[in-house]
């Protein structure tokens, strides 16, 4: 049972931002805002946090999401049998398209390493932000909307549910999920390679790792998590897909940032990293609107070079030989 102590924490984190959203007035997209930026992060991390490769085009997953559960809901609306089916078939849409897209980088990219392998990816990203507006593929520039098409299948009042609290309560069951992943990755054959390969990638070459497979492994689980937050909390929660937004590599550079905060490689690093940014973002915001992002960058900054591994590399030295050890991974 204590082996699972981590893991229970994490739960425990997202379970209390669930009761304050849910029983605090005005509190539900505040606390939903904080879990989107730590799934988002719990997601990245697999992949950057277990192999050290930076992959500037994750929102290209995020956006394939969202494209999945649009065209899901656009096309089978009219289906009345499907009911409130159409919603996890969206899901699993977004999951299939991301994963497919991360197969196909992940083939030709992971041959690269390093700063070309980054390069790579933001190339990936608008490549294919172009491709659909150039080539109109799914609305163009136009993107999909499918806020009409919510209310044909579930009614006025049930597509304001699914987008007003659904879509977020989605996002939670995502950011466990991804948790439960996360731990499983740590604890287990793939994750000891994985770290292996990010220490020194020829060294587990040498030793009979089998690099390319696992990093492959890494890739496509953080694409396909990414997917699902990107059908329910853009595709569901806002009732629209436009390119412009979902190609937006500034979501990228965020869950770069938010690992960095939290720690890398770790299980609760990304969930504390994004409730660090969100909430330095949401009250920077509120305070100092329009300046929030220039107020931001400096404090992020400091924070990194202040601890560079993270809250929790920090955390963890500190309480080196206590009981708490084993808990904060």
């Amino acid at each position: 049972m204590r082996r699972y102590y981590p893991l229970i924490l994490v739960s425990s984190i997202y379970l209390v931002l669930f009761l304050i959203g849910m029983d605090v007035k005005g509190m539900w997209q505040p606390m939903a805002l904080l879990v989107f930026y730590a799934a988002l992060g719990q997601a990245f991390n697999i992949f950057l946090g277990m192999t050290g490769y930076v992959d500037f085009g994750y929102v290209a997953f995020l956006a394939m999401g969202s494209y999945g559960m649009a065209i899901t809901i656009s096309n089978l609306h009219d289906i009345q049998w499907l009911g409130w089916g159409i919603v996890p078939i969206g899901l699993i849409a977004g999951l299939v398209m991301s994963a497919l897209l991360s197969t196909a980088v992940g083939a030709i990219a992971l041959r690269l390493r390093g700063a070309y392998f980054a390069i790579a990816t933001i190339g990936v990203n608008e490549g294919f932000r172009y491709l659909i507006e150039g080539a109109r593929i799914w609305g163009g520039a136009e993107g999909i909307i499918i806020s009409k098409a919510l209310r044909t299948a579930f009614g006025a009042d049930g597509a304001n549910y699914i987008s007003t609290f659904w879509a977020d309560a989605f996002v939670y069951i995502i950011a466990v999920s991804t948790a439960f992943v996360t731990f499983f990755y740590l604890n287990s054959r793939i994750g000891y390679a994985l770290l292996a390969l990010r220490e020194d990638e020829d060294a587990a070459r040498v030793m009979g790792i089998n690099t390319t497979r696992y990093k492959i492994i890494a890739f496509i689980t953080s694409a396909s998590f990414g997917g699902l937050i990107g059908a329910s909390a853009w595709a569901l929660k806002l009732t629209y897909v436009f390119p412009a937004d979902v190609f937006e590599i500034t979501y990228a550079v965020e869950a770069i940032v938010i690992v960095l905060l939290g720690g890398t490689g770790t299980l609760l690093g990304p969930v504390i990293g994004g409730i660090i940014y969100a909430s330095l973002k949401y009250w920077l915001s509120v305070i100092f609107p329009g300046l929030q992002l220039f107020i931001l960058a400096p404090i992020i900054i400091v924070i990194i070079v202040v601890f560079p591994q993270g809250f929790i590399g920090l955390l963890k030295t500190r309480l080196k030989g206590t009981r708490m050890e084993g808990v904060i991974v």
